[in-house]
């Protein structure tokens, strides 16, 4: 593989709310750069803008790697939750490319977890140790899902939409929560709950459900007030959160036979790890009766690694 003729390729790990761009070289990135999506009308402006800054001699040649927050599948991509859409030929062709890779975010996050450093897995649950199937699962703008399945010395990586699979109750409180949601959606996906928005939608049905008019409150604003206990709906929010986010993780370990672990990414833990590990996510994952024995030996860990999808595209095999 040559990444360019000057051994550099530009990544770009596109979300729903943030992009961030960087050079890499050696399977390590660095000339990172971080911009709120809405700056730009178009992912081609978005780029444009950061190669502008670069010396001409780094712009010349370059091979280019994108992880985007949309199935990816053709030449043709639209964004699930921005209203960006491009073909990748022209997107190429337009930003003078020797070559351009895309692929779903997920995947390139699979692709980082062979290379994150023990420091950069928290461990949730009792520590176990586990070979084989790897599955990712994350809450962000959306809620993303991939597979890592091990081949020979070499790893493949599964892409796939899981964050759209229907969302399954497991309590009462649960089952009521959804009767309201689907008063909103005709289809509640795990996304409706486990993302920012979700986590905003928890709040605003539990206030639905005490009789209280809900605050205009952000992600930010409930996960804050969670864990001050300041507001006993977020609190709650919080709480359900982590546990469907326990069960569908659970589903997808289940689904992959994800010996080798799950792990979590995505912003909206990452600074909370110690109430996320409290909280009932690692007994909602192991809680899968006759199976629940085999949960318990799959580990569980939260990705600290703030940028996984960059890590995974400095080091995604592509050819010029």
């Amino acid at each position: 593989m040559e990444p360019s003729v000057n051994g550099l390729r530009l990544i770009a790990d596109i979300g729903g709310t943030n992009a961030r761009f960087a050079l890499a070289r050696d399977g390590r990135y660095s000339r990172l750069s971080s911009v709120e999506d809405g700056r730009y009308d178009t992912l081609h402006d978005a780029l444009a803008d950061y190669l502008t800054v670069l010396p001409v001699e780094e712009r010349s040649g370059l091979a280019a790697a994108i992880a985007i927050a949309a199935p990816v599948a053709g030449d043709q991509i639209t964004m699930t939750n921005k209203t960006w859409s491009f073909s990748v030929e022209e997107l190429k062709r337009s930003l003078n490319l020797v070559s351009l890779t895309v692929v779903n975010d997920f995947a390139a996050t699979a692709q980082a977890i062979p290379h994150l450093a023990e420091s950069e897995r928290f461990v949730v649950g009792l520590p176990t140790s586990g070979k084989g199937n790897i599955g990712i699962v994350g809450p962000g703008t959306g809620l993303g899902m991939s597979a890592l399945i091990p081949h020979g010395a070499d790893w493949v990586l599964v892409a796939g939409e899981g964050g759209h699979a229907t969302l399954a109750a497991s309590t009462e409180e649960e089952f009521a929560i959804l009767q309201i949601l689907r008063k909103r959606w005709t289809h509640v996906s795990a996304e409706r709950v486990l993302s920012g928005a979700g986590l905003v939608n928890l709040y605003e049905v539990l206030c639905s459900i005490e009789g209280v008019e809900p605050l205009m409150l952000t992600p930010a604003d409930v996960t804050r007030r969670a864990l001050h206990g300041s507001d006993n709906n977020c609190i709650k929010a919080f709480e359900y959160f982590c546990g469907f986010l326990g069960s569908v993780a659970g589903d997808l370990a289940l689904t992959i036979g994800a010996f080798g672990g799950i792990y979590i990414a995505g912003g909206i833990l990452l600074r909370f790890k110690e109430a996320f590990a409290t909280s009932s996510f690692r007994q909602r994952f192991e809680s899968k009766g006759r199976f629940s024995e085999m949960l318990e030996r799959i580990p569980t860990y939260l990705i600290l690694d703030e940028s996984p999808a960059l890590t995974g595209l400095a080091n995604l095999p592509i050819n010029t």
